[in-house]
């Protein structure tokens, strides 16, 4: 089941910050640190309903000097395995999209079985060419990351921008 999103919170005009969720997204394709039951727990307070899926064409790249990805068009014809979030109500897509920042662009992406979901595309550079690895992420910073979400989670779902 999914649901149509529709920003209840304007974006203020002074952001500079164009209102992704405008475009009325409805599963949500993660293949980072979203995937993490501790990471969703910390910044939504609970897990959403979620179904595993992958992205042809793309990959989760490791990222210069951090410890998650950016999802990143792969020359090399690999694809990026994660979960699709299927039940995210209005203000979980906000607060996502708001911890998620303008370092990134949601944009549609076909998945493997066919359907598209909506992703969180890397912009910024910084790009390696080695694949970001989950199970190294979730050994090293799993619990430093996730208490850095909880710690960010109030400001993000009163509307304030993430900082840290």
């Amino acid at each position: 089941m999914t649901q149509t999103i529709c920003r209840t919170t304007p974006v203020p005009e002074t952001s500079g910050r164009r209102d992704r969720l405008s475009q009325g997204p409805d599963v949500l394709f993660c293949y980072g640190t979203l995937q993490f039951d501790a990471v969703l727990t910390a910044l939504l307070g609970r897990i959403p309903a979620r179904a595993p899926a992958s992205a042809p064409g793309w990959r989760a790249a490791l990222l210069e000097g951090r410890v998650y990805p950016g999802l990143v068009v792969s020359t090399l014809g690999s694809t990026a395995p994660g979960a699709l979030l299927t039940d995210l109500s209005n203000e979980e897509w906000r607060i996502l999209d708001a911890f998620e920042d303008d370092r990134y662009e949601l944009q549609e992406v076909t998945l493997s079985t066919g359907d598209r979901g909506w992703a969180y595309i890397w912009l910024d550079g910084e790009v390696q060419p080695e694949n970001w690895d989950a199970a190294v992420f979730e050994a090293l910073h799993l619990p430093e990351y996730a208490a850095r979400c909880a710690r960010l989670a109030p400001g993000l779902a009163a509307g304030l921008p993430k900082s840290e």
